[in-house]
């Protein structure tokens, strides 16, 4: 998944970011509107246009019937080659759908019910219907979000975006093009990216939405970079919204032994990602609202989800529904059954003992990674676990 949801993911998840009027939530730092909820939500953010996607703690009295946010990563396909995607994107079939069958999981969700779906991937603007998608989502009472890694943003595209995306955020992870494409996998992506998200926050000036923003996947070897990255949004995007840096979680490739081993981050880098005056130190360099997250809640322990941490839906390009946003494992697809049911049979994963057994005891990003090992491979199909035995190792 583009921007390292988580995702992010997501989440990046499922979906990643920001904070609201509520107790606050350990490993999230800063400010920001709960996109989830919609402008008339109390929350603590300054700045009016800039909103974020996290999952989010279910309000007093709220029922879990359907999914608050959907992430739909609509196609495998990707230019890049990240080290660390949890979906294995532009390293497998694509599965994208046609365009029936893609109005069809769109049907699907709006009936659901969700108030937002993310749209990732992959590289979601390879889709040809992309747009269609969004202005049918957005028809629907959906608002959508957009995840990018900015390769194919070109003017013609960027006015789209502003059309029919209430949300669009750019990867970029590092504040050099050696380290972001080192960690991408392609030459050159570094600068496209900064690109984008320099054209497209530009052209949202002004404008009541997208909202315009960067998401930072946080790994061992960019961490020293965080702050000059800070400054370079500071100088190089004047018009951006937010900033979001996401520790990068063990699972996908990122779960292999050899990138937990050298690039998932230290117990002290982890450290200062949960504490408040290290957010503040590199709030101080950019104008832009500014949120820092070690990504933890996306590990799905019974603990957090005992606190009422829900994460989206995950929805894979084909329109299967996956049980847990960032462990292999499908409940169902949308085409064959409704939206409700699928989203039941998913929070029935949560708690099985198998599933609780795993993730329970592992406090640590090591014990993380082989929680994800070890589910991905008792809950992925045959294709997964061929997938899996296929990876190569790293470094």
């Amino acid at each position: 998944m583009d921007g390292g949801c988580h995702r992010g993911r997501g989440l990046r998840s499922g979906p990643s970011h920001g904070s609201h009027g509520r107790p606050h939530r350990a490993g999230l730092r800063g400010t920001g509107r709960d996109p989830w909820l919609g402008d008339d939500e109390p929350a603590l953010h300054r700045r009016p246009r800039a909103r974020h996607v996290h999952p989010r703690p279910v309000a007093q009295g709220e029922t879990m019937t359907t999914p608050a946010a959907v992430v739909w990563d609509i196609t495998y396909a990707c230019p890049l080659r990240c080290e660390y995607c949890y979906s294995e994107s532009g390293r497998r079939p694509s599965q994208q759908l046609s365009w029936p069958d893609l109005a069809r999981v769109v049907d699907a969700l709006v009936e659901l019910g969700p108030r937002t779906v993310v749209l990732s991937g992959g590289e979601p603007l390879v889709v040809p219907e992309i747009f269609q998608v969004a202005e049918r989502l957005r028809s629907g009472g959906v608002s959508v979000h957009l995840y990018t890694s900015g390769w194919h943003v070109t003017d013609r595209i960027g006015a789209a975006v502003l059309e029919v995306i209430s949300n669009v955020t750019v990867s970029i992870d590092g504040a050099t093009s050696a380290t972001h494409d080192r960690l991408r996998g392609r030459a050159g992506s570094f600068d496209r990216a900064l690109d984008a998200a320099a054209r497209l926050s530009a052209a949202a000036a002004g404008r009541h939405e997208p909202a315009v923003g960067v998401d930072y996947t946080v790994t061992r070897s960019n961490f020293a970079e965080m702050p000059d990255f800070c400054r370079l949004v500071a100088t190089r995007l004047p018009s951006l919204d937010y900033v979001f840096f996401g520790a990068a979680m063990p699972i996908g490739l990122a779960s292999r032994e050899g990138f937990v081993a050298h690039e998932i981050v230290t117990p002290r880098q982890l450290t200062l990602l949960r504490d408040d005056s290290y957010a503040d130190t590199l709030r101080a360099h950019v104008g832009a609202d500014l949120v820092v997250s070690d990504n933890g809640m996306f590990q799905m322990h019974p603990d957090r989800l005992a606190q009422g941490e829900i994460p989206a839906m995950q929805v894979e390009p084909d329109g299967r529904v996956r049980a847990m946003p960032v462990y292999e494992g499908t409940v169902g697809s949308l085409l064959d059954e409704p939206g409700t049911t699928l989203w039941r049979r998913a929070m029935a994963r949560w708690s099985d003992p198998r599933v609780t057994g795993l993730i329970e005891p592992a406090r640590t990003m090591e014990a993380w990674a082989d929680a994800t090992r070890r589910l991905d491979l008792m809950f992925g199909d045959t294709e997964d676990r061929r997938r899996i035995e296929r990876r190569p190792t790293f470094p």
